[in-house]
């Protein structure tokens, strides 16, 4: 049985509107609890759904210019450009120079797999690799998804 305030937690989540703090706590939740995992994952369905049905709309002319002067800003470092967390519905991102999560991978030294996301009920992973220089990962053939 799921509470009201589970529904409430899942559709933040969803949303990217937790603190990173919440968003742990509520991970571990989400991992102990099948109904709720299955809430959250059918409101990641659902957003995304939703988010294919709006329609197209042609953006304000002045936008490529703002957009750009944004980019500039963000590369010289004169100004934090991040969205808000509410914003990204759906998404994770991950910052390229963040070193967290990174894996050797033991029978390949200077071999490394970060994980990005798990569906461990349909044993589905996304994993980036990469490999220091000079290194070459053996072929191999991986036996599921």
């Amino acid at each position: 049985m799921i509470n009201e305030q589970q529904q409430e937690q899942a559709s933040l989540y969803v949303l990217g509107a937790l603190t990173p703090a919440e968003q742990r706590a509520f991970e571990v939740d989400v991992r102990a609890n099948t109904e709720l995992r299955e809430l959250v994952q059918s409101l990641q369905r659902t957003s995304g759904l939703l988010a294919m049905t709006s329609p197209a709309v042609r953006p304000p002319s002045r936008l490529r210019e703002k957009v750009l002067r944004r980019i500039d800003q963000a590369t010289s470092g004169s100004s934090d450009t991040r969205l808000p967390s509410a914003m990204l519905s759906g998404l994770r991102f991950l910052d390229a120079n963040d070193q967290r999560g990174w894996k050797q991978l033991p029978p390949v030294p200077g071999a490394w797999i970060k994980l990005l996301s798990i569906e461990r009920e349909r044993g589905y992973a996304v994993l980036l690799g990469k490999l220091e220089p000079g290194v070459r990962y053996p072929a191999h053939i991986n036996e599921g998804p």
